[in-house]
């Protein structure tokens, strides 16, 4: 639909019907990514049946990574390790997907040194890149992310590489995160949001223009002559768990006590089982005090359920 739209001239899609179709799609993203622009990634495999999956797993050997080709935030993620784990993969990844039911990607373990975001923004100047961001994942789902994020100039300018040639095939207009594997100067391909990424939160106290206000300029067409970085900075997420529909914070004021320290509570007015409801934000002379203080100042915050 959002194809026919486009191509009838009756809207724009931001940034394009092609890259809504893609991203959204693990099996048409790696598809391009690897098989047409020719970038490395995980050895991968998909499956549409229990058969198909076991074979695939077969093939690409233990351990791996199984995931619905249509999720996010973990959602039906699952590492698998051993035979006995095989069976509640693939029902956990058939009961997660976003559309229900369906097909999955079984990935290869990658060796990797670290992984990065680079947000990659494209607009009516050119592309342009934020300092690449590290991040701390579990289960699949962003807890922590820290800019800038070293790496040697080598492996930085290939993340750009590869970051502009899968934004460059998509199209359009705004912020891209794009997910990156780094071995030495290896750089290997994961996946792409064609939005603001969760782990470019940090950009809220790290950038004199955030992911949202890039991401703003681009789609309306507004100059991005530069992106001021301000130095070591990190985000933790805030996550509740638990039931209840009418949350609420407090000890703030201690969570706030250290300089350079933000936090962001989302409004989300219930939850249910676990949830980010919230992220501190700091600033460090290090990546690694800006992250202590991070998770220090999202620690102190007390949830009322």
């Amino acid at each position: 639909v959002l194809a026919d739209l486009e191509a009838s001239g009756f809207t724009t899609v931001i940034p394009t019907a092609r890259a809504t179709q893609l991203t959204m799609n693990r099996e048409g993203i790696r598809r391009l990514a690897a098989e047409e622009l020719g970038l490395e990634t995980s050895p991968y495999r998909f499956a549409a049946t229990e058969e198909e999956f076991r074979s695939a797993i077969e093939e690409i050997g233990l351990p791996c990574v199984v995931k619905p080709i249509m999720s996010s935030s973990g959602k039906g993620q699952s590492t698998v390790r051993s035979p006995d784990e095989v069976e509640r993969a693939w029902e956990y990844a058939q009961a997660g997907g976003r559309a229900g039911q369906g097909n999955i990607i079984v990935e290869g373990f990658v060796d990797f040194d670290y992984e990065i975001t680079q947000l990659t923004i494209r607009h009516a100047g050119g592309t342009s890149f934020c300092e690449p961001i590290g991040h701390l994942q579990v289960d699949g789902d962003y807890r922590e992310s820290w800019q800038p994020q070293s790496m040697s100039d080598q492996a930085r300018a290939q993340a750009r590489r590869c970051a502009e040639a899968v934004t460059d095939a998509l199209g359009g207009y705004g912020v891209f995160g794009v997910e990156l594997f780094v071995k030495g100067e290896r750089v290997i391909f994961s996946e792409v949001s064609p939005r603001p990424h969760d782990t470019g939160m940090v950009t809220m106290i790290s950038q004199d223009l955030s992911q949202f206000a890039l991401h703003a300029r681009a789609i309306l067409g507004l100059p991005i002559p530069a992106i001021r970085q301000f130095g070591p900075s990190a985000s933790s997420v805030i996550l509740v768990d638990g039931e209840s529909a009418d949350v609420s914070f407090g000890n703030l004021d201690a969570a706030l006590g250290q300089p350079d320290t933000q936090l962001r509570l989302f409004g989300k007015p219930e939850v249910s089982g676990q949830r980010r409801m919230g992220v501190a934000l700091a600033r460090g002379e290090t990546t690694d005090e800006a992250r202590e203080k991070a998770k220090a100042c999202a620690g102190a915050v007390k949830v009322c359920l």
